[in-house]
C-alpha cells in the first residue's frame, strides 16, 4: 500500500515541480521577475524531494508506525514547502506579461489550496490506526487516493505559472530546474 502512496507522491512532486517553460523571448524583466522566483523555489524543491526520500527509506520495510511518522512528516513539510513557494510567487509581484495579474494570482491561489490538501493529508495519516495492520493499509489507500487530487492541483498551478514568456524565463534559472535526485519508486 505505502509503495503506492509513495510512488504517486515522488512521481509528482518531480514532475509538478519542475518549471520549464515554451517559447522564446526573454526580457530583462522577465528574466529579472524568474530569477525572483526560482531564487525562492530551489531550498523547497530541496524540501520536497528530501521528504520523498524519508517516505521512500521508511516505506521498504518500515513498521506501520514509522511509516505513519514519515509520511506525516513528509506531508508537513511538502505542505510548508507549498506555502512557501506561494509566498514567494505572491512577493515577486505580478509577472511583467500579459494577463499577469491573473497568472499570480491563480498561481498564488493553487500553491495555497496544495498547501492546505498536503496539511490535510498530514491530518489523515496521523488518525491511522497503526495497531491493526489491516485497518492500516485501508487507511493508508485511501491517503494515496486523496493524494491523486492533491497532485493535480499542485501541477496545474505550476503549469500556469511556467507558461509563456515567465515558463521560459524560469526554464533557464538553476533555482527552477527539476532536481536532478528524486526517490525511486521501488
Amino acid at each position: 500500500m505505502n509503495k503506492k502512496l509513495m510512488a504517486a507522491l515522488c512521481g509528482s512532486a518531480a514532475l509538478g515541480l519542475a518549471l520549464s517553460g515554451c517559447g522564446d523571448d526573454g526580457s530583462d524583466e522577465v528574466d529579472s521577475y524568474a530569477r525572483k522566483v526560482c531564487d525562492q523555489v530551489q531550498p523547497q524543491l530541496k524540501k520536497i524531494t528530501d521528504a520523498n526520500q524519508s517516505i521512500t527509506s521508511t516505506a521498504a520495510d518500515g513498521k506501520p508506525a514509522d511509516i505513519k511518522k514519515a509520511d506525516s512528516a513528509a506531508f508537513q513539510q511538502i505542505s510548508d514547502a507549498y506555502a512557501a513557494m506561494s509566498d514567494s510567487v505572491e512577493k515577486a509581484g505580478t509577472p511583467p506579461v500579459d494577463n499577469g495579474e491573473k497568472i499570480q494570482t491563480d498561481a498564488v491561489k493553487e500553491l495555497d489550496a496544495t498547501s492546505k490538501a498536503y496539511a490535510d493529508l498530514k491530518k489523515a495519516v496521523d488518525k491511522l490506526d497503526t495497531k491493526d495492520q489491516g485497518k492500516f493499509a485501508d487507511g493508508l489507500k485511501g491517503v494515496a487516493d486523496e493524494l491523486d487530487a492533491v497532485n493535480k492541483v499542485g501541477d496545474d498551478a505550476i503549469k500556469k505559472l511556467q507558461s509563456g514568456e515567465i515558463g521560459t524565463a524560469m526554464s533557464k534559472q538553476a533555482g527552477c530546474k527539476r532536481p536532478t535526485t528524486s526517490p525511486s519508486a521501488t
